[in-house]
């Protein structure tokens, strides 16, 4: 069977539970509906009393039916069997509708558990696994997980069943019952037998599901690069190869699972056989033929729960490896590790930046609100952020085969612009990363105003800390949702003021809907610089003391970078900020230039200073940023007109 499961590895953070383990984390679920289970426990009890009555009702009826025949002795026998009928739908009606409000909640509670987690993991977390995996597991695998409670819930009705027809048949002929009663282990164990392997199967059938979810996903995301390099076939090829794969795992999942009941019927007719042989000549002459034939009849309806509960197991393999998934993803431990809550404050708000409508030193427009308001958990006696970041003696690598950061050390100063130049490489980026920790480093420590970041409220320490990334990303809705993002309660005359510090606004009337405009989704709807404006937007909203530009202006055209830089110098006043560029606007206005290979500062300075030496940073400027120079520019205009 090797060749249909290739491909479907376990993750790396997949486990394995005991059956035992799994039940006990199933039960805690269903704790805080006590009352509703006790409910759902009675109304069974009452429809295994009705299913089994039925038989008895009709056993009883054929041995009255000998002696009286009369239209009222049928009538009561037939009103009879319609009321236990109808009281085995009233009582299956309502643990029906107790158990489907149950179980939803439960689904409800579980799947809020396994995306809460996973919306905490780091960042390495995404990078490893596919989105589509963690998707089929929130979605696909905690759906699949009810099911284990409607099995179990038609197993105890079942196993009532069972009890109460084993009292009947008792009283019928108790040596044929017990004979009955020794015949069930066997079938027991013949189901039992498929456990193992119904569990492989079913975590299978999961993983294939995963891997199409995940390929799809990845396909429709990435349609716009497969159409233009025309790959729609080989998309479509891989896409088909998962599919049969899925098929063929499936399928023997289908076989595995289903193969069970033609076994346990064997079983079933092989008991009654038995009791047939070994009955008749144990009974001859102490039971009448309508008696044997009633017994045999009871015998029938005996059968069928004891089936379906020697096969309860094996089924039930289906929603434990589901659970054990989704357990798995929720139990998964982050590499981000926090060794503290210490309070982080906002921003001190100095005189001439912003406050409540005030006006910067540079006479523009200034946003007419304060920090974000402190939440609950935060109070005014936290020491305010003033963005002072040392980095000392880092280590940093995302895997165990590559070093990122050997050794690196950088003070940076609050409310200074530090400039990160190097090739692509040289660790420009894992530096922001690690500030936001989005990773976690494996050595050294990186402080903030004199204290250890892990020591920090993680929550509230992002709170002041602004990313502008290269390709920045917008939800569905429309730009002053997206600005308003960080901050919720923002007003709209706050969300305009956000917008207007960018540019003076201007950016504004490009959009058909001004703030309203639908950005569709990813931001689809909107030009690449128009995106990068709304995300700007959206961390001036947030008023941060640190703000961490990486290369964001890389990807837009030079008027809009125009109109980002003008609003860059009037939010990065007063704040600690780290540019991560490849344009030169940025970098020769930096207070301090910071220059990276391989890891390392190899020079460090301002531009005129860096680019008179001669060094690795005169090299890059030739390579990145020298033709962006306006005398570079005059210098080919000349040259053009010259010619």
């Amino acid at each position: 069977m090797g060749f249909i499961l290739d491909g479907l590895e376990t993750e790396s953070y997949d486990r394995q539970y005991s059956d035992r383990d799994l039940l006990d984390r199933i039960v805690s679920y269903f704790r805080p509906y006590r009352g509703r289970m006790v409910m759902i426990a009675a109304m069974i009890t009452g429809n295994s009393l009705m299913g089994a009555l039925g038989p008895i009702v009709i056993a009883r009826a054929v041995g009255l039916l000998e002696t009286n025949t009369t239209v009222v002795t049928m009538a009561l026998i037939a009103l009879g069997v319609s009321l236990v009928g109808a009281s085995a739908w009233v009582f299956n009606y309502i643990r029906q509708m107790f158990s489907a409000r149950v179980t939803s909640n439960v689904v409800l509670q579980l799947r809020e558990d396994v995306f809460n987690a996973t919306v905490r993991h780091d960042m390495s977390f995404y990078d490893e696994h596919p989105s589509g995996k963690i998707v089929s597991r929130v979605t696909s695998d905690t759906q699949d997980f009810a099911e284990v409670v409607n099995l179990t819930l038609n197993m105890l009705s079942q196993l009532l069943l069972v009890v109460i027809l084993i009292v009947y048949l008792l009283t019928v002929n108790a040596s044929l019952t017990l004979l009955l009663i020794a015949m069930a282990p066997f079938a027991a164990a013949i189901a039992l037998s498929f456990r193992r392997v119904a569990r492989r199967v079913t975590q299978n059938a999961r993983r294939v599901t995963a891997t199409i979810n995940a390929q799809i996903q990845e396909s429709i995301s990435g349609i716009l690069v497969a159409k233009s390099f025309r790959q729609e076939p080989a998309i479509y090829a891989t896409f088909d190869a998962n599919n049969k794969q899925g098929y063929r795992v499936g399928l023997t999942r289908g076989l595995t699972l289903s193969g069970i009941f033609p076994l346990m019927g064997l079983a079933s007719g092989l008991g009654t056989a038995i009791a047939v042989f070994v009955g008749g000549l144990a009974t001859r002459g102490t039971l009448s033929p309508a008696e044997w034939y009633l017994f045999m009849q009871t015998v029938g309806f005996f059968w069928f729960p004891v089936t379906s509960i020697a096969s309860f197991w094996s089924q039930f393999q289906d929603g434990l490896s589901a659970a054990e998934r989704v357990f798995a993803l929720i139990d998964r431990e982050p590499r981000v590790m926090q060794l503290g809550n210490e309070p982080v404050g906002p921003r001190p708000q100095a005189q001439g930046s912003r406050g409540a409508g005030g006006q910067g030193s540079g006479g523009s427009p200034l946003l007419p609100f304060s920090p974000a308001p402190l939440r609950p958990n935060e109070t005014p006696a936290a020491p305010p952020t003033r963005g002072h970041i040392a980095f000392r003696h880092v280590r940093f690598s995302y895997t165990d085969r590559e070093v990122v950061l050997p050794d690196f050390s950088l003070d940076i100063r609050a409310g200074e612009t530090v400039a990160l130049v190097g090739h692509t490489g040289a660790g420009k980026s894992s530096i922001g990363k690690l500030i936001t920790r989005f990773y976690e480093f494996q050595g050294g420590e990186i402080l903030l105003d004199g204290r250890d970041i892990r020591r920090l409220d993680l929550g509230q320490y992002r709170r002041q800390i602004g990313l502008v990334p290269q390709e920045p990303f917008l939800f569905a809705g429309s730009v002053a949702d997206n600005i308003r993002y960080g901050r919720p309660e923002a007003s709209d005359d706050e969300v305009l003021a956000a917008a207007r510090s960018i540019s003076g606004g201007e950016w504004l009337a490009s959009l058909p809907g001004g703030l309203a405009t639908d950005v569709g989704e990813r931001g689809g709807s909107l030009s690449m610089g128009q995106r990068q404006l709304v995300a700007l937007a959206r961390v001036v909203m947030k008023d941060p003391a640190i703000f961490i530009l990486d290369e964001a202006t890389a990807s837009v055209d030079p008027f809009t970078e125009s109109q980002i830089q003008e609003g860059l110098q009037e939010i990065m006043r007063d704040r600690t900020s780290l540019v991560i560029a490849h344009r030169l606007f940025t970098v020769r206005h930096a207070d301090r230039i910071i220059v990276l290979r391989d890891g390392h500062i190899i020079e460090e300075g301002k531009h005129e200073e860096l680019l008179a030496g001669g060094g690795h940073y005169a090299e890059l400027y030739n390579t990145y940023f020298r033709h962006q120079s306006l005398e570079y520019v005059e210098q080919r205009v000349w040259e053009s007109d010259s010619q």
